[in-house]
């Protein structure tokens, strides 16, 4: 496990669960769309897919996904998040671990969409966000998808200024092997604009070449 604690946990203190679940649930009573994560993961997909929620936190995404027919499993390090998440949806998969070493939660490799939403890879440890994408990129089948929602801004995070630009997160993919299928400024498909203060990605993890003789 990573010895450094991520920002989330700086902010929060780890305690934040019940809270943050609350304010999703005022929110979805009061009338917005509080699935729009789904709603655009679910767009990408085949029926009954394999999914990772990297950072799942309370489960909103992951549950819904799971509603649609789904198959999720959720990580996060944050017990109380998870608290949460394991009371309002028992039956699904919920893992504690560090994204940074997913690989020590003996996940079975070939999920066709791995997640990260919620301000996941700005909130992570400083000098953890490369690993995290490797790790994310190493658990994906040949022509998985990585998609990621983050804020490019102090008005789209909960911190003072942005940790990590769109070039870094970029090559860190790169780095994984993953390529940038396409890019859009919310949940909801708008085209991304240069300056934008959101981003919503989506990488891929490029087919395997058949390395027989045609």
């Amino acid at each position: 496990m990573s010895t450094h604690r991520d920002r989330w946990a700086e902010l929060t203190g780890g305690q934040a669960g019940e809270k943050y679940a609350e304010r999703f649930a005022q929110l979805a009573e009061s009338g917005h769309d509080v699935h729009g994560e789904a709603t655009f993961c679910t767009a990408l997909l085949k029926p009954a897919a394999r999914i990772l929620d990297a950072g799942c936190g309370t489960g909103r995404v992951a549950i819904r996904l799971a509603e649609l027919g789904h198959h999720c499993t959720g990580v996060d390090t944050d017990l109380s998040m998870l608290a949460v998440a394991r009371r309002d949806a028992p039956a699904l998969e919920w893992l504690h671990g560090d994204l940074a070493h997913l690989d020590a939660l003996g996940l079975v490799p070939g999920f066709d969409l791995v997640i990260a939403a919620g301000n996941v890879i700005p909130l992570l440890a400083f000098g953890t966000e490369s690993a995290v994408v490797r790790q994310l990129a190493a658990v994906l089948r040949p022509g998985g998808l990585l998609v990621t929602g983050m804020g490019l801004d102090a008005a789209h995070l909960p911190l003072p200024e942005p940790p990590v630009t769109l070039t870094e997160f970029d090559h860190w993919c790169s780095q994984a092997g993953l390529v940038l299928s396409r890019r859009y400024a919310t949940w909801g498909g708008d085209p991304y604009r240069q300056g934008d203060g959101y981003a919503v990605s989506v990488h891929a993890l490029p087919q395997q070449l058949d390395p027989r003789p045609a």
